[in-house]
């Protein structure tokens, strides 16, 4: 947490760590790493960012940790510095392995994080249009409805009027979306597909930014949770890298308690290079 700040986050009260002053300028290079709508949240970030960085640093030093190089996990090799904390982190910072026991507790009491969604199949005719052209929307609201009326006295035409009649490419295959899941259609479109009976023709147009649609619903198939053995790696990484970040946090916690910090209170922050 950044004390003193004033309106302008540069006339601020100066920040130093150790006695070593973290310089405006820095800070000001340093905000363009933390976007944000707030100036003053960019660079309070920013500062503390560079203050941490300098607490470890300093540890580093302290305890004559010297790297030859060093690869992050994607086998990019770190800038110096950045090495120099990561093999600090390494020697310093020791969290446990996720054991089975702790997944399988996990994975029970949070199942529904591993169940795969809930899919339909729909087939669509689309009446293209602009929301903000009435005419033209009211238009295709009316030849949807038209649509409708047309296929409740003989639902086996619906493929033909889509080649016919709708403005998607899916009209090469009748109108057919093949399967999808939540989310991946716009929410209007969406809560109708999802909330209609398997085989339901949606008895009215659905309107979404696109135009009116005409909705079929195919089959529907239910979401399934994943066995634990699927899923066992991917709880381990996750709480393997919990577990790390809250031990560095407070790490970092315990190296700011011990260090002279003027213009910022790192204690009980999270550390911005965990986030």
């Amino acid at each position: 947490m950044i004390t003193g700040m004033s309106e302008h986050p540069q006339g601020g009260e100066p920040i130093s760590v150790n006695g070593t002053p973290v310089p405006p300028e820095a800070i000001a290079a340093e905000a363009q790493n933390h976007p944000s709508d707030n100036p003053e949240t960019a660079w309070a970030a920013a500062a503390e960012a560079l203050a941490v960085k300098a607490l470890l640093l300093g540890e580093a030093e302290r305890l004559e940790i010297e790297v030859a190089e060093l690869k992050d996990d994607k086998g990019r090799e770190l800038a110096p510095e950045d090495a120099r904390i990561e093999a600090l982190l390494e020697q310093e910072v020791q969290t446990p392995k996720a054991d089975e026991e702790t997944c399988l507790r996990f994975y029970e009491q949070h199942k529904s994080r591993f169940t795969s969604p809930d899919l339909a199949e729909a087939s669509h005719i689309l009446f293209a249009a602009r929301q903000d052209d009435e005419t033209a929307y009211s238009k295709a609201v009316a030849d949807a409805q038209g649509i409708i009326a047309e296929l409740k006295d003989n639902p086996e035409h619906f493929a033909d009027l889509a080649k016919l009649h709708s403005a998607c490419p899916s009209a090469d295959q009748g109108g057919n979306l093949g399967q999808l899941g939540p989310g991946q259609t716009v929410d209007e479109f969406d809560t109708f597909l999802f909330n209609l009976e398997e085989g339901q023709l949606c008895p009215v147009p659905v309107k979404t930014r696109y135009g009116a649609h005409v909705l079929k619903v195919g089959r529907k198939m239910a979401g399934e949770t994943l066995p634990f053995e699927a899923v066992r790696a991917r709880i381990a990484d996750y709480l393997e890298e919990a577990s790390w970040r809250r031990a560095v946090a407070q790490y970092i916690g315990i190296l700011a308690g011990r260090a002279e910090l003027q213009g910022l209170d790192l204690q009980g922050n999270a550390s911005p290079l965990v986030q």
